[in-house]
């Protein structure tokens, strides 16, 4: 059956029917918007040669686009109550499969190598709960997946912070990432009109293009992330001292750090490029 799943009543009558009421611990926020999902599908450029997979499908707006344009679409849900209606919704795309579970505690790699195995390209896309668009946008990039694109919607915050230029105010751990493993664009802002129920903040498209290979000459990722998350753990102090603080370093150490790249010791993370990090990084440790 075809649905309009950007139709409020539609989608009042559906959850009605499966008794189904909105989870605000889970950050559910569904789409009514009819022409954002489209556009998010097409930004992925993906053909029958493609893989998607898709964290919170929520009723299946989004899923049914990423279904009109891939060859295969894997859906990350967590919310038990969702599957009697996604199995109603979705009835029609046989090329749709439903994974039951945690996307932040999944092993991704193996689901990609038992499920989505000789596909040219794999790709995420995403309408993502505001809650988990940090840990999880991690997560998919520091678990070196073999794929080429992440496509999500998140926070219009979120997304100055995921697309701002290393060094400027809104960089952040986050920014920091995404800037090692790729390179990151905003595609197009959504109102919060176009959510039921509507949150109280807008969102943003952006688009995660990774590199695939190093880019940076780093030895421990692990101990450059580490300096990374504990120059930002304080954002309001200066770097000496929130990573003095946080990973027990003595200050007079990083002092000689910095001098010897030529940074003031009252620098703060923010004003520090992804190189000064990678540079700082190797003196450090």
């Amino acid at each position: 059956m075809d649905y309009n799943l950007c139709n409020p009543k539609t989608v009042e009558n559906l959850l009605k029917k499966y008794g189904f009421s909105f989870s605000k611990a889970l950050g559910q926020n569904f789409l009514i918007d009819d022409e954002v999902c489209p556009r998010m599908a097409d930004e992925l450029c993906a053909d029958e040669k493609t893989a998607v997979i898709e964290i919170g499908p929520g009723i299946g707006v989004l899923t049914k686009e990423l279904c009109r344009v891939a060859g295969r679409v894997i859906a990350i849900e967590l919310d038990t109550r969702l599957y009697p209606v996604l199995e109603e919704t979705l009835s029609d795309c046989n090329n749709f499969e439903l994974v039951e579970g945690d996307a932040l505690k999944l092993d991704l790699n193996k689901l990609i190598e038992e499920k989505l195995c000789g596909y040219e390209s794999i790709k995420v896309c995403a309408n993502l709960p505001y809650y988990i668009t940090s840990p999880l946008i991690i997560k998919l990039l520091e678990d070196r997946l073999p794929i080429s694109e992440i496509v999500v919607m998140v926070q219009k915050e979120a997304a100055q912070r995921l697309c701002a230029e290393m060094g400027t105010r809104n960089s952040g751990a986050v920014t920091a990432a995404v800037k090692y493993y790729g390179e990151s664009e905003v595609l197009f802002e959504v109102g919060r009109e176009s959510f039921m129920p509507s949150p109280k903040v807008d969102s943003a498209v952006i688009k995660i293009t990774l590199n695939g290979e190093h880019t940076y000459d780093v030895e421990d990722e692990k101990k450059l992330f580490s300096l990374i998350r504990a120059a930002f753990a304080q954002r309001r102090k200066t770097l000496v001292n929130s990573v003095s603080a946080t990973l027990n370093i003595p200050k007079s150490d990083i002092i000689s750090a910095l001098d010897s790249l030529s940074l003031d010791e009252s620098i703060r993370a923010e004003k520090l490029t992804m190189e000064d990090f990678v540079d700082l990084s190797k003196i450090l440790f």
